[in-house]
């Protein structure tokens, strides 16, 4: 009788090591890739609340003539996994607070009788949280104009 050969099937060990290695450099490239990606990704949350804050106090303005807190606006995050916390005012010279004085002599219009101080004109909205596992924090502002401006970058340059 004739012996027939079994055929082998399956990979050798050193083909399964060969994968195994393409895949470690595979992901060793794509990994913090996808991190800085996601990280981006969750700076978005900063800049869309911002802006929302931003649409919120332009509305109570027209309504009232001053810019008001987070709480009189009734603005507050919507979702359950806030990454940052968002923070309104700074003091009032960065604010631009007036205070208007009577200087003596002339006046060549109505005395606006303005000893204290006036509406704020001006806001800036922050928003600070730490998106990824380092020790630095993510920093955003916005002001009365809608100048958004990274104060501090969180995210991992390559």
């Amino acid at each position: 009788m004739l012996k027939k050969m079994q055929s082998k099937k399956g990979f050798t060990l050193i083909e399964l090591m060969i994968v195994v290695a393409i895949i470690g450099i595979l992901a060793a490239i794509a990994i913090p890739n996808f991190l800085r990606f996601q990280a981006k990704s969750k700076q978005s949350e900063a800049k869309t609340n911002l802006g929302g804050i931003f649409t919120a106090q332009t509305s109570w303005f027209a309504e009232n003539n001053q810019f008001g807190t987070l709480g009189v606006i009734s603005w507050a995050p919507v979702g359950s996994s806030v990454r940052y916390r968002y923070t309104l005012g700074v003091d009032a010279e960065d604010l631009g607070l007036l205070t208007v004085t009577k200087v003596a002599g002339d006046w060549a219009g109505a005395d606006p009788g303005i000893t204290n101080a006036s509406p704020l004109f001006t806001f800036t909205a922050g928003a600070t949280g730490n998106i990824d596992t380092d020790a630095r924090n993510d920093a955003w502002t916005m002001n009365e104009v809608r100048t958004l401006f990274n104060r501090t970058d969180d995210v991992v340059q390559p």
